[in-house]
Order: C-alpha cells, then structure tokens, then sequence
C-alpha cells in the first residue's frame, strides 16, 4: 500500500481546516426549544444514514490525506443511535483527539464502554440546573439523567468532562453564575454558548442573544478570573471556539462561546458531515456537498479509488468556504436546516 503524505487543507481564506465534526443521526431523545420543533420532525431513513464503516472512511481520508488533527461525534443525540461504541472503535485507531456531544441521558450506561473503545473527551449539554426550567427548554423531564451523566462520564476517567450551555436572554440568563458553580464543584469546564440563529421554530431574535461579556462579568464578579475584564474577545490566537479563561483561585476554568457578538470565523478550522453524507463547509451554510454519492458509487467501499475521489471532493467542497457566517448582518441568510439536521 502506498502512503500518502498529508497535505494541508487550505480554504480560500488562507485558514487551514483540520476538525471534523461527524453527525450520525438526525433523532434525539430531547426536543430542546432552541434546536427542534416539539413535534413534527420527519426523520432521515435508515438506508440514508452513512454506516459507521463509511463514515469512518471519510474520517480516515481527512486524517491521512489532509492531517486532520481531530474528531467530534455529533447528532442529533449520538448515543440514540445503537452501537455508538463500534464507531468509536473505528476511529480511534487514527490517533486524533476523538470527541462527543451529547446530552447525557445515555452516558450512565455508555460511558465506560466509550471510554474503553477509546474516547478522549465528551461535552455534555447542560442549559439549567432547575427541574421546571429543565424540562420547559428540553420537553423532557431528565435533568437527574444529565446530571447521572456528567458524573458517568467522570467516573469512566473521560477527560476533559465539559458542559455545553446555550444562553437565551430572559429564559436562563440568571442561572450563569449557579452553572458556573456546578462546574467549579464537580471540576468539570463549563463553555457558555451564545444563542444562535438555528432554532427550528425560527423564533430567534438577537434581543435573546446575551453576550459573551456579559457572561464574563457575571461570572467574575462572583468568582474572579484571570484576564478578565479586557477590552474585546475573539483575540485569542487559537482556533478553538470557545475563548477560555481560568478562575483566580485555581479551580479550573470557563469558557464562552460568542458565535453572534464576535464571531470566530477568521481562524475557523472545521467542516461537518451530516448523518446522510452532506459536507458543510460552516454550520451556517448554505450548500451542501453529497459524499455519500461518492462513497456509494460503483463497488461502494471496495471502490479501488474511492480515497482519492473522496479526497477531490472533499478538497472542492472546502475550496468553496466563505470567509463568515455574517448573523446579525443585512444580507444574513438562515440555514434551512434546523441544528439537530447539521449536526453541532
């Protein structure tokens, strides 16, 4: 077998693009207000969805053909689909950071498995610590469940153990600081997220949208952080989204996330696959390119030259990113996709 030097992915920005994001399904077991309409959703058929051989075949080109240094596993709620572990197994072998986003209503029984099949880390949504606040913004009454989660996850030695928490002016807004406590005692990170434009209702205002600095002071006026207050965000020089800053006493640190108010989209590095084989380019998209075309072409996985097609694909579709996402701004357009049919 030949081996194929990486060659650095490079979008018509000049960023280079090295995460991918892998959606495995469509379903979830929540109906969160931000991200699914409570009822009416039409769901992908099984035969659509790309099998765990064939998504880990994408991976495997990202990784070997253009060095991709990491791996998140998405949903819809990942750990709805059965078998999830398998996939894992696949993809740990390329030696990348492998991540999962999940709500955690699995993980109690799922997550030493994970962490045995060789899972790095796991970000758990988490958007109220209060039963009736809870259950308004998911439709379902499991907070114990995500909270059993949290602790499964610790417990199985996945590290690092970080909640994801989307704030929306007016509905959970006043429970920041009681978030940022729960992180701090449990020691886990907690990245706030800016409320984005991709709920399925299409109710999204940017009067709901708090931003990430005032996250920041409410949190350091209760407990102090390091660097903080500064005059801008979004001038940290890596590519991860979340701008992270650690508590003044030591114990650990938080993050925010702010997608709407300064967006990050100059050193963005990732593109997603959704559950049926779409490539985006930008959660917020527009096109979509088909790889599950490619990939069931001809003699489907036994393609002899499947790698180099799905390489060339992948290649043009990221010779297509634009240079942001543009919310806020006139000439926005919204996905027609909701967040749970992209994958996060």
């Amino acid at each position: 077998m030949r081996r194929v030097v990486p060659v650095p992915l490079i979008d018509p920005f000049a960023r280079r693009v090295k995460d991918l994001r892998i959606s495995v399904t469509d379903r979830c077991n929540f109906r969160c207000t931000y991200c699914m309409p409570a009822e009416g959703m039409h769901w992908l058929p099984r035969a659509e969805l790309l099998t765990y051989e064939e998504l880990a075949r994408i991976a495997a080109v990202a990784v070997e053909r253009f060095g991709f240094e990491g791996i998140r596993i998405t949903g819809g709620e990942p750990l709805v689909r059965a078998h999830l572990v398998r996939l894992v197994e696949l993809l740990a072998p390329l030696g990348v950071d492998l991540a999962l986003t999940t709500n955690g209503v699995k993980l109690p029984e799922l997550a030493h498995d994970l962490r045995a099949a060789g899972l790095r880390r796991v970000n758990v949504s988490l958007d109220s610590l209060r039963r009736e606040r809870f259950l308004a913004l998911t439709r379902r009454d499991e907070l114990d469940r995500t909270l059993a989660g949290i602790d499964a996850a610790l417990e199985a030695g996945i590290d690092p153990v970080k909640i994801n928490a989307v704030v929306i002016r007016g509905v959970n807004d006043d429970e920041v600081v009681d978030l940022a406590a729960f992180g701090r005692d449990r020691g886990v990170g907690v990245r706030f997220i800016e409320f984005m434009p991709l709920d399925a209702d299409d109710h999204w205002d940017m009067s709901q949208v708090v931003p990430a600095a005032e996250i920041l002071d409410a949190i350091h006026s209760t407990f102090p952080l390091d660097g903080w207050p500064r005059p801008a965000l979004g001038a940290h020089p890596g590519v991860e989204p979340a701008e992270r800053f650690t508590y003044r006493d030591g114990r650990g640190d938080v993050g925010v996330i702010a997608s709407v108010t300064e967006p990050f989209c100059d050193h963005c590095d990732r593109i997603r696959v959704t559950a049926e084989g779409r490539l985006r380019t930008c959660l917020f998209a527009v096109d979509e390119h088909d790889l599950r075309a490619v990939m069931r072409a001809g003699r489907g996985l036994a393609e002899p030259d499947l790698d180099d097609r799905l390489a060339d694909a992948m290649a043009a579709a990221v010779g297509t990113k634009w240079a942001g996402h543009r919310i806020g701004q006139s000439d926005f357009v919204r996905p027609e996709r909701s967040m749970s049919q992209i994958g996060g």
